[in-house]
């Protein structure tokens, strides 16, 4: 019996995996994931929260007899380890949390090879050392193991403890934070207040939810989203109105841009001299500094879904990769219905990265110009394809050759994380920071603003810029909140949540044709350029389904709603559950009187456009105004400067 006593019972192995595994999840809490956690409470329910579903997994294999239990608890315990870990090479790229409807993205892993490897640290081996112990014992050090059957009348109790604490850590959580599963749509306040394992869980019962969601969906439930809408639209300016009817748009989507860059010096140089120009409205440009991007997980398939829809992305995932095949009314189609408009998208990647090639054929996008079309040696390549300044010099070639009225949309991707650019492409010193992300970002942003210039010149010599209305924005962040302390000493101040918002300002810069330029500081975000297009073009809106409005509209809806349910004003932002001041980002002590009305719509628009695109309600619309696109009537061949990409 003293014998037995020194070796390792199947009991104390689950109370020691269950510690372990529940360690490192703190560990990953305090060190790789930024939760916000403030006071007491919410420091209690961090460190109660990884237990309970941890407990209650590895509580099943302790009915398990011998060393098939040991070996099944190992295994439980390293599945669990996998998924934390994986969570945190996931959060340190897109400062969010993996969903189920993130592993259909997979397939954009391998193009992204360079920045997935950029998320791993030096002490990622800290998630891993347990499992080495374990997996020694258990391979060489089986005598050390006490292979008695654990008592299962035992195991029920720690399964109802177990789910006695997720009950518990609920309650916590519902009293710091009323609503938490029905109304938030931000994923870090769920792995604060229910940790990553339970949120998981929770992220697959709403998949199921949104999966069936199509099937039951009715024309009862486009009705309802109708009528908000219709509610919300606002009547165009006429002094705007019809202004660039049957102009050329060109659309220029500068990857991962954001507007703390302009007029910032590093160095003593510009980083975007050429943007700082047409930021005067000096140059012909409306410019809009507190233009907000409303990505979610999709990132840069997000910002094109919106900005081609008014429609806000998904709270998980991509709608370009788990809704392709659902109807739209998409601009390209309205452009090229109303006024005989021809559309293209031009990119230096090939067609199938987030699911493009099906996507775009629901838009009504005649064209996609994608790296087939482009000179791809290896000179060419930076990061994750095409370097700017080749592929806007392509695509100028292509521009003049489109079928007049087009609408084409080009998509830059040098300036994207990691931020890696040649010596010989670098024409700004870096800052120093000690953050490699940060100090690349801003070469890379130069040589974005080269490149822009470049293009801009390029479309003057061959006469297509004067009379084409150009809007070129940023597509969301690029420097996530992960690298704070060196943004902190690049901007030199502290990066608050409140602050941390403002940074999310990526610009519109929107040049009409025989309209003057100017410094336009409403508040709006890519919801909003679908119905102000339109009324340029003087479509009438009436009868689409958009949750933004018309930005050069004298009633304006200027509530930018953010896709984890925060939002901004004019006057004050909500950030995290709590209000400040746009003036000082200082909290406010005195809720705004509008604060209600402006939460209750940022909460309906995410509401309403995740039920179009969940039911697939444009399905149910006959619109008056609007035949639905046909898909099969659009293919995408390769062109011929390359093989298309298996």
């Amino acid at each position: 019996m003293s014998l037995h006593k020194k070796k390792l019972t199947l009991f104390a192995f689950f109370i020691i995996t269950v510690l372990t595994v529940t360690a490192k999840t703190y560990f990953s809490y305090y060190v790789d994931f930024s939760l916000g956690v403030k006071g007491l409470v919410q420091n209690l329910i961090l460190l109660m929260n990884p237990y309970s579903l941890i407990a209650l997994v590895l509580s099943i294999f302790l009915f398990f007899k011998g060393k098939k239990a040991f070996w099944f608890i190992f295994i439980g315990g390293f599945l669990l380890t996998f998924l934390l870990y994986a969570n945190v090479v996931y959060f340190r790229f897109f400062s969010d949390f993996l969903t189920f409807s993130t592993l259909n993205q997979v397939g954009n892993v391998e193009s992204m090879g360079g920045a997935v490897s950029a998320s791993f640290k030096w002490y990622d081996f800290a998630y891993f050392i347990d499992t080495i112990i374990y997996l020694f014992i258990l391979i060489f050090k089986q005598k050390w193991l006490d292979k008695r059957v654990f008592s299962k009348k035992f195991v029920p109790v720690i399964m109802a403890a177990s789910v006695a604490l997720f009950f518990l850590n609920l309650a916590f959580a519902e009293s710091d934070r009323p609503e938490l599963l029905t109304r938030t749509f931000d994923h870090k306040y769920l792995v604060k207040y229910l940790g990553p394992y339970n949120f998981t869980v929770y992220d697959g019962v709403k998949t199921i939810q949104n999966n069936q969601q199509k099937a039951l969906a009715n024309e009862d439930d486009l009705t309802k989203v109708l009528n908000y809408t219709k509610q919300k639209r606002t009547e165009p300016n006429k002094e705007y109105f019809g202004a660039a009817k049957k102009k050329n748009v060109i659309k220029i989507h500068l990857e991962s841009f954001q507007t703390f860059l302009i007029n910032k010096k590093v160095n003593g140089e510009e980083v975007t001299p050429f943007l700082n120009k047409l930021s005067t409205g000096n140059e012909g440009y409306r410019y809009y500094p507190n233009f907000f991007h409303q990505t979610g997980q999709g990132k840069t398939s997000d910002s094109e879904f919106t900005m081609d829809n008014s429609l806000y992305g998904l709270p998980q995932g991509s709608a370009f990769s788990l809704k392709g095949d659902n109807t739209y009314q998409a601009l390209p189609a309205i452009l090229h219905q109303q006024q005989g408009y021809t559309s293209s998208v031009m990119h230096g990647d090939y067609k199938t990265f987030w699911n493009r090639d099906q996507v775009y054929r629901h838009f009504g996008i005649d064209k996609f110009y994608d790296a087939t079309y482009y000179d791809m040696s290896e000179e060419n390549l930076e990061n994750l394809g095409l370097k700017d300044k080749e592929f806007f010099k392509e695509s100028a070639n292509y521009l003049a050759k489109e079928k007049e009225p087009f609408y084409s949309h080009l998509i830059t991707l040098t300036n994207h994380y990691p931020f890696t650019l040649s010596p010989e492409d670098a024409s700004i010193d870096k800052p120093n920071t000690g953050d490699s992300t940060v100090d690349g970002y801003v070469q890379t942003a130069r040589y974005l603003d080269e490149s822009l210039e470049e293009f801009v010149n390029e479309l003057k010599e061959k006469g297509i810029y004067d009379d084409s209305v150009i809007m070129i924005y940023g597509d969301h962040y690029g420097i996530s909140e992960n690298h704070n302390k060196a943004m902190e000493k690049l901007l030199g101040e502290e990066i608050t949540p409140a602050k941390f918002t403002d940074l999310n300002r990526t610009g519109f810069w929107l040049k009409i044709p025989g309209k003057e330029g100017t410094v336009d500081k409403t508040y709006a975000g890519q919801a909003d350029v679908m119905p102000t297009l339109l009324h340029l073009m003087g479509i009438d809106t009436k009868n689409y389904l958009m949750m933004g409005t018309d930005l050069l509209s004298k009633d304006h809806n200027d509530t930018v709603p953010f896709r984890n349910g925060d939002f901004v004003t004019k006057d004050y932002k909500y950030v995290n559950g709590r209000i400040y001041d746009n003036k000082n980002n200082e909290p406010v002590t005195e809720k705004p009187s509008d604060f209600d009305a402006r939460k209750q719509q940022a909460e309906k628009d995410l509401e309403m456009s995740d039920d179009v695109i969940n039911g697939d309600l444009l399905r149910f619309y006959d619109n008056p105004d609007f035949d639905k696109v046909k898909p099969s009537q659009y293919k995408y061949e390769p062109g011929p400067k390359g093989q298309e990409k298996k």
